[in-house]
């Protein structure tokens, strides 16, 4: 079975540089084309990695419109008569950054610029309060899905779409419980604690790719009786050749009224030159 990690397309909030975790920013004209590639990538690929029958998303609108790509392209694949619906969950939602939400990069309080905080300044969520959510999802929703879908003889794959640091949190739990060893070789510890902040990245459309097996069927643990192993990080071959439009026109929020335009996107997301397995470059960032 394979797991796929998916980041959002490209959001308005992520054009204007803003910290935009809990915002409901909508994705832009580029940001639709990135997801419907991504979401032919996948469905090109289920000679190997099967359908995508299960698709978990933030409840945020970028990565939903993401998740609803990644399902529509499924009905392309010859057999395949049940169309995934995504599951829209607030325990994948991005960090949320208190009263910095909506601030520009780089604009964060600081002391130099900012000698105190006004009375009503809300904290950033902290790392643990995600930890928290995220150990939510993957106990009510994650592991019993994966369970189930071992005793399925039939190959396919799981999709969870949702934001770049939220990601990282979901990953971090994951390979705590189903993959120690990938833990340790993907951590990059950032202080003397050793804890490591960030153990991939993820632009656009960008994902992780990893292989779920299991081990034993008796056991009395999922964590005993799964494993997963990361394939790949960052994968976005999908978007080789894909260019903005200019004019602004790319970097605009998607507006599904315009049938134009609609119509013109959809044209250009037909043409990725797709390759068998995904490919990753390590770049990217959150929201």
């Amino acid at each position: 079975m394979r797991l796929f990690l998916v980041r959002h397309g490209e959001s308005v909030d992520n054009v204007a540089g803003l910290y935009a975790g809990s915002r409901d920013s909508s994705l832009t004209n580029h940001g639709v084309l990135q997801a419907r590639r991504l979401g032919i990538h996948l469905a090109s690929r289920s000679s190997t990695i099967g359908p995508v029958q299960h698709i978990f998303s933030s409840n945020l609108q970028r990565a939903v419109k993401t998740a609803e790509a990644v399902a529509e392209a499924q009905s392309g694949i010859a057999g395949v008569q049940d169309i995934p619906v995504a599951v829209q969950l607030a325990e994948l939602r991005e960090k949320n950054f208190g009263s910095e939400e909506g601030k520009r990069f780089g604009t964060r309080h600081q002391s130099a610029e900012f000698p105190a905080r006004p009375a009503d300044w809300v904290e950033p969520e902290s790392r643990g309060a995600m930890k928290i959510r995220v150990d939510r999802f993957i106990d009510a929703h994650l592991v019993p899905t994966v369970l189930r879908g071992f005793d399925s003889d039939r190959n396919h794959s799981v999709v969870v779409v949702a934001h770049g640091i939220i990601l990282n949190v979901i990953l971090s739990c994951l390979l705590a419980r189903f993959g120690p060893e990938e833990l340790a070789r993907l951590s990059r510890p950032s202080d003397a604690s050793g804890r490591p902040e960030s153990l991939a990245s993820w632009s656009n459309t960008g994902y992780l790719e990893a292989n779920l097996r299991l081990l034993k069927t008796n056991t009395a643990t999922a964590s005993a009786a799964i494993r997963m192993t990361v394939q790949s990080v960052n994968c976005n071959h999908h978007l080789a050749g894909l260019k903005k439009t200019r004019g602004g026109i790319g970097s605009a929020a998607f507006d599904p009224k315009q049938k134009t335009m609609d119509s013109l996107l959809s044209r250009a997301a037909k043409k990725p030159k797709l390759g068998n397995d995904g490919g990753g470059v390590s770049s990217g960032a959150s929201s």
